[in-house]
């Protein structure tokens, strides 16, 4: 991302979310903040060398899997309760899954912080749906309804 005024050619390692575009272009914009959105604004990384980062980002794939990175960890928990863990200071291609090591319960612990609270049932249209794991989920979705 370049913007007028900020500095060029700057590379950034912490790790961000799509979802923080939109609260980035009204920021920059000097526009009301959209209550509903759920990003934050990357001003601070676009606009300060030295900025001070402590988001993390989230991404979905389906109701309740989530994957949570930082620059140190990335943090995944399934629908069904399983979870993967991995230190990318040590292993940044992810051989070595450490959720199940007892001394990191406190750094899943953080992490679950941020896995989010609402999740969104697949629409029958969506173009997901065909997935043999999808169809699986509306099945289940619909034996609820």
């Amino acid at each position: 991302i370049s913007t007028p005024d900020g500095p060029k050619g700057q590379i950034r390692n912490q790790p961000v979310s799509l979802l923080d575009i939109y609260p980035t272009l009204l920021d920059m914009c000097d526009l009301p903040r959209n209550p509903q959105n759920q990003g934050v604004s990357l001003k601070p990384l676009l606009t300060n060398d030295d900025a001070n980062w402590p988001h993390a980002a989230v991404t979905t794939y389906g109701p309740n899997n989530h994957s949570i990175r930082t620059p140190e960890y990335r943090y995944i928990r399934y629908e069904d309760g399983s979870e993967e863990l991995y230190n990318h200071t040590l292993d940044d291609d992810e051989w070595n899954n450490i959720a199940g090591e007892p001394e990191m319960e406190a750094v899943k612990a953080d992490f679950q912080k941020h896995i989010p609270t609402e999740n969104v049932l697949w629409s029958p249209v969506s173009k997901y749906s065909p997935n043999e794991y999808f169809e699986g989920l509306m099945s289940k979705v619909r034996e609820r309804t």
